[in-house]
């Protein structure tokens, strides 16, 4: 028994991040977000990013696993996709979470990009700083040490 999905003509953009088990193979990946684009096209959608996070920590343990790698990305699509890729990807055994957040349609899609790649590099910078203040203590407690 297939659902049926009333079709709507209301394009929105979306954000989305996608939790995978880290054992997964480069294969299984690719097949999840080939049929997300499939899913998001027949919806009249479009797919405008794909960025991995690459395998971080978890802050609480995910079926017992402490790690997972994380996508993010951004498309177009009527509503009712998200409810078609959250059914699909909740049946996928190497999805442990998956979380959509609907965007400003008033902002353009390049727009959202663009604060996110800025959001990433202020981070990025915020980690750097951080991992330099812990070099520098451990030099610092290091010298103590040999002295």
């Amino acid at each position: 028994m297939a659902i049926e999905y009333k079709k709507s003509e209301n394009i929105r953009p979306y954000e989305s991040i996608i939790l995978v088990h880290p054992a997964a193979s480069d294969d299984n990946k690719k097949k999840i977000f080939q049929k997300n684009k499939a899913v998001v096209e027949s919806f009249k959608g479009s797919v405008h990013s794909v960025d991995t996070w690459g395998k971080r920590k978890l802050a609480n343990s995910i079926k017992k696993l402490q790690t997972a790698e994380f996508f993010h990305s951004y498309f177009t699509a009527s509503p009712e996709a998200i409810v078609e890729i959250e059914r699909t990807l909740g049946i996928n055994d190497e999805v442990l979470r998956v979380m959509h957040a609907k965007l400003d349609s008033d902002v353009s899609m390049e727009k959202h990009v663009e604060a996110y790649k800025a959001t990433l590099k202020d981070s990025q910078e915020r980690v750097n700083e951080a991992d330099a203040r812990k070099q520098k203590k451990r030099d610092m407690r290091d010298n103590k040490m040999r002295k």
